[in-house]
């Protein structure tokens, strides 16, 4: 073979070479694609929406029993000379219940059953009550806002001819910003990041890992939840990421290089195990998607930090368990929301 016959096949191959380096290259830049013969976002999923807990309760709402709970609220006896329809007071109902950052709820007591609840048509009560949240997460019940409440609910008072009593402003305020101490301390919220090593994710592969382990889609985008068992609850665990890679014209193409995984602790019974369930669901991903585990900072979380974190929950489900308030309780759920 002459030198130049020789040059030309040297050539030859370093210019295949280069062609396969750069197919390569432009495979690994691509997000990940799921093991489906299609990339697409699967729509069975879209049939899917987290279930929320109603908090304040519409004129006729589906939850009905009474939620106004003396541990977490602020209580304002309603008393009547006589029986009162429930159109008369819905006819009267406030336009909000809301009294800053504090939700406030009103009831009756049924005639015929003598159980507190959210008025409905068709019923009579012969007595009816106001509470107002005494703290969530926005901190504890102020002046400002009590004052509010009992301003709300003296009119309303007035329009369905109840006499209110009101708690004393020193004494709630007190109870409140002591509720607040309390609660502070044990308000845990754990998360952390999957980060994607190499390639990123498509969001039809992130789905898909998710479904997996049971979740679906959340009711805003860019999120996949992990539903409880309990109708009504919130999520046990929450998957979240980029909403606008979720929003994207083309799902198929957005690319996705990090997800926060998120336990709501107080939010979630006990018995469920959800810490378990955390730790299973993230260290899982973590293989399946080739992703390492790191906290907001970047630093990388190890396993041996988790059977420590195990223990504190442990004791916070105590802690809150002592004052009545047990992780996953209706009360516990309204008492660390906002």
């Amino acid at each position: 073979m002459s030198l130049t016959e020789a040059l030309a096949v040297l050539g030859g191959l370093v210019l295949a070479a280069v062609i396969a380096h750069g197919a390569w290259s432009t495979r690994q830049a691509r997000p990940r694609r799921p093991d489906a013969a299609t990339d697409r976002v699967d729509p069975d999923l879209g049939a899917h929406t987290e279930r929320v807990i109603e908090l304040e309760p519409k004129l006729v709402a589906p939850r009905t029993a009474g939620q106004l709970d003396a541990l977490i609220d602020a209580i304002m006896t309603l008393s009547l000379e006589a029986p009162v329809s429930a159109e008369l007071v819905l006819a009267h109902w406030p336009a909000t219940r809301r009294a800053g950052t504090k939700p406030y709820a009103i009831e009756g007591l049924e005639a015929q059953s003598g159980q507190w609840e959210t008025p409905r048509p068709g019923r009579r009560y012969t007595e009816l009550q106001a509470g107002v949240l005494m703290a969530n997460r926005k901190g504890a019940l102020n002046e400002i806002e009590y004052s509010e409440f009992v301003q709300k609910v003296q009119a309303f008072s007035d329009a369905v001819g109840a006499t209110a009593d009101v708690p004393d402003m020193l004494d709630v305020v007190a109870r409140s910003r002591e509720l607040d101490a309390f609660a502070g301390p044990l308000d845990a919220q754990l998360a952390l990041n999957l980060r994607a090593r190499g390639a990123s994710w498509s969001i039809a592969y992130l789905q898909q890992c998710a479904q997996r382990h049971g979740f679906v889609a959340g009711a805003v985008p860019g999120r996949l939840v992990l539903s409880g068992s309990e109708e009504g609850a919130p999520p046990v665990l929450v998957l979240a990421f980029d909403a606008s890679a979720a929003l994207a014209e083309n799902p198929g193409d957005a690319a996705v290089h990090e997800v926060a995984l998120s336990l709501d602790v107080p939010q979630t019974p006990a018995d469920q195990e959800p810490f378990q369930a955390w730790h299973r669901v993230a260290t899982a991903l973590a293989k399946e998607m080739d992703a390492d585990m790191v906290d907001d900072a970047g630093v990388p979380l190890k396993l041996q930090a988790f059977p420590a974190i195990g223990q504190d929950i442990l004791a916070l489900y105590a802690a809150l368990q002592a004052r009545d308030l047990a992780a996953g309780s209706a009360a516990a759920r309204r008492l660390f929301s906002g």
